[in-house]
């Protein structure tokens, strides 16, 4: 059996503490969070054999399965906090950190601990050096192990990419969770909504349970027909229509009225919440359904604490007051819309946007959906995948936004902040990477 009280190992002729580990992660493995594209790598072949090599942790405790292009961290978040309320140790594997690597893999909202980090690659480098593996394969292997040798009731488990060949489809969950497609990673997943669909439907398997938070036309009939493959009982959440109603209040909580849960409060103020809700709700029942003692109060409790349980950061989050200052971690089309059409609900003088977007999304169409009056702080944050702020803002100028370029995201918030009135919102995004250089330099 492994210890973990001792973080020194050898590695490469040198001795490897928590530090050098993660630069063995970063460095040594194809990072996607870091180079994009080039560090997928198509298939589960990897994902089997350092499966095999564990003896398959995943399968020694029960998992939910959670695929979507937005709200898939929030929906596994929630269901996480509502578990661990309801006395279950739980399990949350999600991705990407924004400040913290250990953020990824946490029981209990307790992150894993360094130790164990740098035990299981000094454990397993040899094996990962002959097979080559990527990091997200590497880390997907590390949640399962680790929840295993924790011994966790339930794991929630995020997908990382599409789904069909995202190396967590290997679990076999309780329910499987899709929470909407949109246009995302159309290189690796298809230029279509059919196809995008088809990749999350990957996740779909005989007989388990799937439920749908949201359809289009173009991709209700490819989870339908996935469903059917499989024998798999399908609920779609629009169907369901779990929530009665809701109302946004003026604290930025969510106040809904649903069939089981009577003025139910939720933290998270975004308003894609609502959606995301909605699935979990409908995702509850099921649980229910197989034998899971939910009880109303850890609903509500996991609802209205979800950031406190979990450590959940990045949704519509307010880091500051006299101006304003939000943040969010949406960063495609769909995510922007919502974000765009909040940011409208907004009282204020005058709307700040510090923004950064990474080269592989589709930039036009975001700047696009951009306020013309806001003043924009375009910047780049410190990934090899963001854009250069100067290009982006040359971009803007085509759509008419008007601003100024800062080559790091704290400048950009210097300036804005600088410039910003006390009655002004500023809000920073565009990118999961923008929002986690902004936690860094606020130091939230």
């Amino acid at each position: 059996m492994c210890t973990f009280t001792v973080s020194i190992v050898v590695f490469k002729n040198y001795f490897m503490n928590y530090t050098q580990t993660l630069d063995y992660l970063y460095n040594e493995l194809p990072v996607f969070q870091k180079i994009g594209s080039s560090a997928y790598k198509e298939g589960l072949e990897n994902t089997h054999a350092i499966d095999q090599r564990l003896n398959h942790p995943h399968r020694r405790y029960k998992t939910i399965h959670v695929a979507g292009t937005n709200g898939k961290g929030s929906t596994s978040h929630l269901l996480a906090a509502i578990l661990q309320q309801s006395g279950y140790k739980t399990g949350l594997y999600t991705s990407p950190h924004l400040v913290d690597f250990r953020e990824r893999i946490k029981i209990n909202g307790k992150m894993i601990s360094e130790d164990y980090v740098v035990s299981f690659v000094d454990k397993h480098v040899d094996f990962f050096d002959q097979i080559q593996p990527s990091f997200f394969e590497v880390t997907t292997a590390m949640a399962f192990d680790y929840f295993a040798y924790e011994e966790v009731d339930v794991a929630v488990i995020e997908v990382g990419l599409g789904g069909r060949l995202d190396c967590t489809n290997i679990i076999t969950p309780d329910v499987s969770i899709i929470t909407n497609i949109s246009f995302d990673h159309t290189a690796l997943l298809g230029n279509t909504l059919p196809a995008i669909a088809a990749e999350k439907a990957g996740i779909i398997k005989p007989n388990i349970p799937v439920v749908i938070g949201e359809t289009l036309p173009e991709t209700k009939s490819v989870f339908l027909q996935k469903a059917q493959l499989e024998k798999a009982p399908v609920v779609l959440v629009e169907e369901k229509n779990p929530i009665l109603s809701a109302e946004l209040s003026d604290t930025g909580k969510w106040i809904f009225a649903t069939t089981d849960y009577p003025n139910l409060i939720g933290e998270l103020g975004g308003l894609v919440q609502e959606k995301n809700a909605a699935t979990v709700l409908c995702a509850i029942n099921i649980l229910k359904e197989k034998g899971y003692k939910i009880i109303d109060s850890a609903v509500y409790e996991g609802f209205a604490k979800v950031v406190e349980i979990t450590g959940l950061q990045g949704r519509w989050q307010c880091i500051g007051t006299n101006p304003k200052i939000i943040l969010d971690t949406g960063h495609n089309v769909d995510g922007i819309k919502f974000l765009v059409k909040q940011l409208k609900k907004e009282k204020q003088n005058r709307l700040n946007i510090v923004i950064g977007i990474v080269e592989d999304k589709d930039v036009d169409s975001i700047l696009k959906l951009l306020p013309k009056d806001a003043t924009c702080y375009f910047t780049k944050a410190s990934v090899p995948r963001a854009m250069n702020e100067t290009i982006l803002a040359d971009k803007a100028l085509c759509f008419g936004l008007k601003g100024k370029s800062y080559s790091t995201v704290e400048q950009a918030i210097d300036a804005a902040k600088e410039i910003a009135g006390v009655k002004d919102v500023i809000f920073i995004g565009g990118s999961t990477f923008v929002v986690a250089d902004a936690l860094l330099t606020l130091k939230v």
